[in-house]
């Protein structure tokens, strides 16, 4: 169905038969249901605490032994914070919590190539979503640090790290 039509056949429901519906599909789909519990409830701060949490699992598992470093887990939160509308220094928070965990995590273990690359990967994003969202000002430090870590830690793509902080220059 197209908007368009779906447009057409809302204007034609009486405000009853829409309540229904809505209340039907709050009902029926989980996703519809959060979207209205975000909209008329939104605990920003609780939902980015609950990310944090689990982002800082990945790395650092307090119920299993072994870390599973996965970069999808904080993906996931980015890209649902956004489907949402977070506030964008929320999503930016996140964004960067993210390489912070990963960049203490590698640290002091031996990760594999795959590792600097998915993270050079969030750098980009990181920096490309400060900047179209003018948080620069607010963020301009944590990136810095950010990349002066890369470099202290002598990561095998610092180069392209520098490339990514070129677009806020």
């Amino acid at each position: 169905m197209s908007k368009r039509a779906l447009k057409k056949y809302l204007a034609e429901l009486r405000q009853e038969e829409l309540a229904d519906q809505l209340m039907d599909l709050y009902e029926r789909f989980p996703v519809v249901k959060e979207y209205y519990d975000f909209v008329f409830n939104p605990k920003e701060d609780k939902m980015v605490q609950e990310a944090k949490v689990k982002i800082s699992n990945e790395y650092f598992p307090i119920k299993r032994k072994r870390p599973k470093a996965r970069r999808s887990v904080a993906q996931k939160f980015i890209k649902h914070f956004v489907k949402l509308g977070v506030e964008p220094q929320l999503v930016a928070d996140v964004m960067l919590y993210n390489l912070e965990i990963a960049q203490a995590f590698s640290a002091d273990k031996n990760v594999p190539d795959a590792f600097f690359k998915s993270m050079l990967n969030s750098f980009t994003e990181v920096v490309q979503y400060i900047s179209i969202n003018g948080l620069l000002t607010d963020f301009k430090e944590r990136i810095v640090k950010i990349f002066e870590t890369t470099q202290i830690q002598k990561w095998p793509n610092e180069e392209e790290f520098s490339r990514a902080l070129d677009i806020i220059d």
